[in-house]
């Protein structure tokens, strides 16, 4: 480990919540913050006001830090880079865009930036800027979207490249992966399908059935085409998205028949037009438990491990 990422972000274990879009919401943010690790909220699409409205929900339910993970895609990343800096959100993390234009506004206000980044080219791209405190590398075994290479590969060649903390994202669900995340060199894990199934997470009771029931080859990825892949459950609206790949859709077409189909999943609990996201650890995920109880069965489970396997 290149340092202590526990200091650096002021929680007590090595672990982040994964910012996911339509269930990263205030009650399971504040729920990890309060366990311990790093709750993050998923600005997603949502306007200015939802996040406003979530960030002081969250801080109403913990004094503890908690991060907001932004979408720069998301038509009002502006407004959202503005709330985050009004509400006096500490710790931002990015995904899917390029985070450059807004690293000095961050850096001006003292926010620490963790990007996602799935390729050690991104990798060393982002370290050149300053405020960025760690790196979040994530492989493509992770649900929603993802790249290509696989956890065990991308970790250890970021480590490599990079003299700042790195956090190990996709297939870790347990004190295992956990113990070969910091193996490789990670400083810490990002964990995402699991707490999909806390007590604290908001998401449609029929989308937490799917993950509970998921084997090891329930997930599929979609949207290769686009070259903006996503992993998820297999369900019609996979079977449907792919077929339309194989046909040759356009990438218009594609976007056009996949829009608002996480909501329809997460919200609407529809499992047959929704896009339902989790990652191929969903088949290690069998029960259902507070962020708490989560929290504290990783840690015994990776001390278990560590003493039992070195």
């Amino acid at each position: 480990m290149k340092a202590d990422i526990c200091k650096i972000l002021d929680i007590k274990y090595p672990i982040i919540q994964g910012g996911m879009a339509w269930i990263a919401d205030a009650d399971l943010a504040a729920a990890v913050s309060n366990a311990g690790g790093l709750g993050v909220l998923a600005a997603g699409n949502a306007p200015k006001e939802w996040l406003v409205d979530q960030i002081r929900k969250t801080k109403a339910q913990t004094d503890n830090i908690f991060a907001v993970n932004i979408m720069l895609l998301s038509p009002f990343v502006d407004d959202v880079i503005d709330a985050v800096i009004e509400e006096g959100v500490k710790v931002v993390i990015t995904g899917a865009g390029n985070p450059g234009l807004y690293f000095k506004k961050l850096n001006e206000h003292g926010i620490k930036i963790i990007p996602v980044v799935p390729t050690v080219a991104q990798a060393t791209r982002m370290v050149r800027n300053d405020g960025v405190i760690a790196l979040i590398a994530e492989g493509a075994e992770a649900g929603g979207h993802i790249g290509v290479t696989n956890t065990m590969s991308l970790v250890p060649q970021v480590v490599d490249a990079v003299n700042i903390p790195v956090i190990a994202a996709g297939g870790i669900a347990d004190g295992r992966g956990m113990a070969a995340a910091f193996c490789l060199g990670a400083s810490g894990v990002q964990i995402g399908t699991r707490f999909l199934v806390a007590n604290e997470c908001n998401v449609s009771m029929p989308y937490k059935e799917k993950v509970l029931k998921a084997k090891d080859t329930s997930t599929t990825i979609t949207g290769n085409s686009t070259g903006h892949p996503v992993r998820v459950i297999k369900n019609k609206f996979a079977k449907k998205l792919k077929q339309l790949e194989s046909e040759g859709a356009s990438t218009e077409e594609l976007e056009s028949f996949g829009a608002g189909s996480l909501k329809l999943a997460a919200v609407d609990g529809d499992m047959d037009n929704g896009s339902i996201m989790a990652g191929q650890i969903a088949g290690l995920v069998n029960k259902e438990e507070s962020c708490s109880d989560i929290i504290t069965d990783l840690m015994s489970h990776y001390k278990q491990v560590i003493q039992t396997s070195f």
